[in-house]
């Protein structure tokens, strides 16, 4: 790693917590920030972002921020776009990228005008889409919201009834509900680091996905790094992250998840989380740790994007 300046970095603002439906993941990732940046030596204070952030962004002294925000608010361009007009440099992607990578379903229809490979799928507004999707899409299905994260809301289905009462839990966190194809094999994740990406990490869970608890909760999650490909699997599999990050304008970091088909080998792009868990349990942090860089070590280089594109 080249070396960073830390007196460039000046006052650092760490934006965590916010008001979405992953505010306890993102108050964790936080913390952890925050501490590898005092830890650093970085004037760097954290910010527990809620509905006096225009206030307190205007009241304080801040250089540039650190957005380790997760799902609405602070995941999908506004917090961006705040601090834009504020003339504040931020860690990860713009206004743009943002929000597009947080709407799974945009996203999916981006993917698709380029060619990119990513599972069938269907929205869901009615019980009547339930019955479409039933019939064009087949058993078993997965649905989410398309506008949130760490799976918040999904669920696998295995019937129409199923499919119903997932869809009605999945509505309350927004009007449209994906529901996707089934991909049967492994589940891969891969971080990207100033346009470069890290070790890819196979997944295994006793669960039936890679659910919220999964992440956040059990122990029994099991990664994998080296991910167990071949060497020409995982080059693609690397490659196919790239384009993915790049047709979103993804910037500085982000992690992209990817079904394989266990029948064909061939991948499946799920989605782009453009400000991921920095958790105990987060991907990111253990992709890095596997390319030899420690969790202070990769929160410097994070921010170390600021200023090179300020």
């Amino acid at each position: 790693m080249s070396h960073i300046d830390i007196q460039k970095f000046g006052r650092v603002a760490v934006l965590f917590g916010g008001t979405s439906a992953e505010r306890a993941v993102s108050l964790k990732s936080g913390a952890a920030v925050l501490q590898a940046l005092l830890d650093a030596g970085v004037d760097a204070f954290g910010i527990d972002v809620g509905a006096d952030i225009v206030q307190r962004i205007a009241q304080e002294k801040i250089d540039r921020a650190f957005i380790i925000l997760h799902g609405r608010g602070g995941e999908d361009g506004t917090i961006q776009g705040l601090l834009e007009w504020a003339g504040i440099p931020y860690t990860g992607s713009g206004v743009m990228a943002s929000a597009l990578a947080m709407d799974k379903l945009r996203t999916k229809q981006l993917w698709a005008s380029i060619g990119l490979p990513s599972p069938r799928y269907s929205v869901l507004r009615t019980a009547s889409d339930c019955e479409t999707a039933a019939k064009q899409l087949a058993f078993p299905l997965m649905v989410k919201p398309s506008l949130e994260g760490s799976s918040v809301g999904m669920a696998k289905v295995n019937n129409l009834v199923e499919l119903k009462a997932a869809w009605l839990e999945a509505k309350k966190f927004d009007d449209n509900v994906l529901v996707e194809q089934w991909i049967s094999g492994p589940e891969f994740t891969v971080a990207v680091l100033g346009g470069n990406t890290l070790p890819p990490i196979r997944l295994g869970t006793s669960h039936d996905f890679y659910d919220y608890e999964a992440k956040y909760i059990a122990n029994d999650t099991q990664y994998q790094v080296p991910c167990g490909l071949t060497a020409e699997k995982e080059a693609e599999l690397r490659q196919l992250t790239l384009q993915a990050c790049a047709a979103l304008d993804v910037r500085g970091w982000a992690r992209a998840d990817i079904m394989q088909d266990a029948a064909t080998g061939k991948f499946w792009l799920l989605e782009v989380n453009t400000a991921p868990g920095m958790t105990d349990h987060s991907l990111v942090p253990l992709a890095a740790k596997a390319e030899g860089i420690s969790f202070e070590q990769l929160v410097l280089r994070i921010l170390q994007d600021t200023v090179e594109v300020a």
